[in-house]
């Protein structure tokens, strides 16, 4: 039995969960900007709230992007901290999966187009076939690009005539990107959808060391310090 502890705030949702003993529980708070005050009270809680001590914790999850490079990078040191002290592995998440699965959880969506508005007329967009919970592959690369690009960038993989769903704030901000997907009823990702996801890493051994955490930002000028003397 895998206890897994997951932290995201790559966007402006603050959210939390576990997985302890077969049971889940979650948190999740809208939190523009103040993600450093919000995430560990949250963590604490949860755990105080399952009778749980990070002891029992087997592995951290973690959203390791693409999102707010600020939240990106506060996710992953709160992570990165409480893996080191506990000497725990790391399990990278991608913001974009975690969108799709919470469409597959709430539509059961089979095939998802995750975008979320990356401001300065961009999106971070990505594409995911999942066949069961967890077992969720990526179909079309990760990238950050125009909205009036989606559409032919999409092309190719004839989504309109499948049934596709789409998510994130990408569509709200942009809703005209490519017609003919569902609706996928998830605008934010949520910790209870990356459990998921890496309940399957977990098992699969995709672990992390915590000194070879890297982050996802798809802008190239923008990069991750790893822990200081790593």
């Amino acid at each position: 039995m895998t206890n897994i502890l997951a932290i995201d705030t790559s966007t402006e949702a603050c959210s939390v969960a576990l997985i302890f003993n077969n049971q889940v529980s979650s948190d999740f708070v809208i939190s523009q900007r103040d993600h450093t005050k919000q995430i560990l009270p949250m963590i604490d809680s949860l755990l105080k709230q399952a009778n749980c001590s990070l002891s029992n914790i087997d592995a951290i999850a973690f959203a390791k992007g693409p999102g707010s490079f600020t939240g990106v990078r506060i996710g992953i040191g709160i992570a990165q901290g409480l893996a080191l002290g506990l000497d725990k592995p790391l399990i990278a998440v991608s913001t974009l999966a975690v969108l799709a699965q919470g469409a597959h959880r709430i539509k059961g969506a089979t095939k998802v187009i995750a975008a979320i508005d990356a401001r300065m007329g961009e999106v971070y967009l990505g594409a995911y076939q999942i066949t069961a919970p967890g077992n969720i592959q990526l179909i079309v690369e990760e990238c950050v690009i125009k909205p009036e690009r989606v559409s032919s960038y999409l092309a190719p993989f004839s989504f309109t005539e499948n049934i596709a769903y789409y998510a994130g704030t990408g569509w709200s901000t942009y809703p005209n990107m490519l017609t003919g997907l569902k609706d996928g009823d998830c605008l934010l990702p949520k910790a209870e959808d990356m459990l998921i996801i890496a309940q399957q890493q977990y098992l699969d051994g995709n672990l992390i060391a915590v000194e070879n955490v890297e982050a996802t930002y798809l802008r190239n000028d923008v990069t991750w310090k790893k822990l200081p003397g790593r």
